[in-house]
């Protein structure tokens, strides 16, 4: 009989559902797993914007000292949560088929989110999602809001806040339904580096075949340009960045932005190629958008 994978996650309802996805695919190849729930940085600090306490990697950190210390076997984060640095000795050994990468928002009284009132809050903590609420709808207000999706839709319902911006693949895999739901152009609300995907992590020499099977070569493809324009740009968790790539068989297509946090600035470029040059398409669009005016906003908030 094979070992008993251990998988850590993170307590949350959506953290628990990919992880039990990712146990329940295990398992159809024969591969026992069993899940560790740990709690993070980034969960106990909860009435804090990330920003301020060190960004999204606060979900992913406690995680990786676990497996690098050998109390679990693999772990699972959502892609956009992890660092472009990994911690030393791990891999992410799978990428599996990607869910909708798309933001959606819901509005309280089921209006489309670009008619939304002047005045009007919109919840949400995501650097990103507030420059480019603020670049394309100046009136509205920014209500910061962090917590699990349950949370968020709670307060929504309770009136506290006038509209949500969510991704579309926690809404998804929580199998949650709403009427009143509507996708934002990914072309112009650009999503977060990773968003809808998964990353399963492990460490560099153990990686579990049944783990390895997981990995859907197209994802990893098109996370890899987006990881490639983190790394390149260098980003910290004060810098509103999004990258999104899109594989069509030998192809891949990718946008970005680099925008000040008050969505004043918002630097777009796109760039296509072979899948075969992922990794240097996205280096190159950070170069451009830098080139452009990125390192300028970035200087800009590391003085601040």
């Amino acid at each position: 009989m094979s070992r008993i994978v251990r998988i850590g996650t993170r307590g949350s309802a959506l953290a628990l559902a990919q992880a039990r996805w990712t146990q329940q695919q295990l398992a159809s190849r024969g591969q026992p797993a069993e899940l560790v729930i740990i709690t993070t940085s980034g969960d106990r600090f909860v009435d804090r914007p990330l920003a301020a306490i060190g960004g999204k990697g606060l979900f992913v950190k406690e995680i990786e000292e676990a497996l690098s210390d050998g109390r679990i076997d693999c772990a699972v984060h959502s892609m956009k949560d992890v660092p472009g640095e990994l911690a030393p000795g791990l891999v992410i050994a799978a990428v599996p088929p990607r869910e909708d990468a798309r933001d959606v928002a819901l509005t309280r009284t089921g209006v489309a989110f670009a008619t939304l009132p002047n005045g009007s809050r919109v919840g949400t903590s995501s650097l990103r999602r507030t420059a480019l609420v603020r670049a394309s709808h100046a009136g509205l207000t920014i209500a910061p809001l962090r917590g699990n999706v349950d949370t968020r839709l709670r307060k929504l319902d309770a009136g506290e806040i006038d509209a949500i911006v969510l991704a579309a693949a926690g809404l998804n895999r929580l199998h949650v339904t709403r009427d009143h739901v509507e996708p934002l152009d990914p072309t112009q609300f650009i999503p977060a580096i990773g968003q809808g995907a998964l990353a399963i992590e492990t460490r560099d020499d153990d990686v579990p075949p049944a783990i390895a099977a997981l990995d859907d070569r197209q994802t990893r493809t098109a996370v890899e340009a987006e990881r490639a324009f983190l790394i390149r740009v260098g980003g910290s968790c004060h810098t509103p960045l999004a990258a999104h790539a899109v594989v069509d068989g030998q192809y891949l297509r990718m946008r970005a932005l680099i925008a000040s946090p008050d969505g004043a600035r918002v630097l777009r470029g796109q760039r296509h190629g072979g899948v075969n040059d992922a990794a240097a398409i996205g280096a190159a669009l950070a170069g451009e958008l830098l080139d452009q005016g990125g390192d300028e906003i970035l200087r800009a908030l590391a003085a601040s």
